[in-house]
């Protein structure tokens, strides 16, 4: 079953880049990946090409990701920060989508991704967004 700890994910309305350099240095850690919109293969509108599709920070035990939100999706606070769940086997996440949608809310189907993962999100009964990833071998 699941041996990762959940992290945050944090969704920002074009200041990704701003955060990001803000917490490298509060925390004095390592970025571990950064890709804009616009390096990455998915569709999206020119004006964000070089806003921030997903960064991954780390400093020691402190690990969260973060992104700019893709126009229309404007964040708000209460539903600018998800919990990110880094799941074992196709099964387990197959497991917890099914779980978290009983009672939920479908915020992205459980899909086979661009990157190479099966993902979904979901929001629960208590307005916690689970992004569940499962990264294929």
């Amino acid at each position: 079953m699941m041996k990762h700890q959940a992290a945050p994910y944090f969704s920002f309305s074009g200041e990704a880049k701003e955060a990001l350099d803000y917490y490298k240095e509060v925390f004095e850690g390592e970025v571990l990946a950064v890709q804009t919109f616009g390096e990455a293969d998915y569709p999206s509108p020119p004006e964000i090409a070089d806003q921030i599709m997903h960064a991954h920070f780390k400093k020691g035990e402190l690990s969260f990701m973060m992104s700019d939100s893709f126009p229309g999706h404007q964040p708000t606070v209460g539903n600018n920060i998800s919990l990110v769940l880094e799941l074992e086997s196709e099964e387990e996440i197959d497991t917890y989508y099914r779980r978290l949608t009983e009672k939920g809310t479908v915020v992205m189907d459980l899909q086979d991704t661009f990157w190479g993962a099966k993902y979904g999100k979901v929001k629960d009964p208590y307005g916690i967004c689970w992004d569940l990833n499962y990264t294929k071998k």
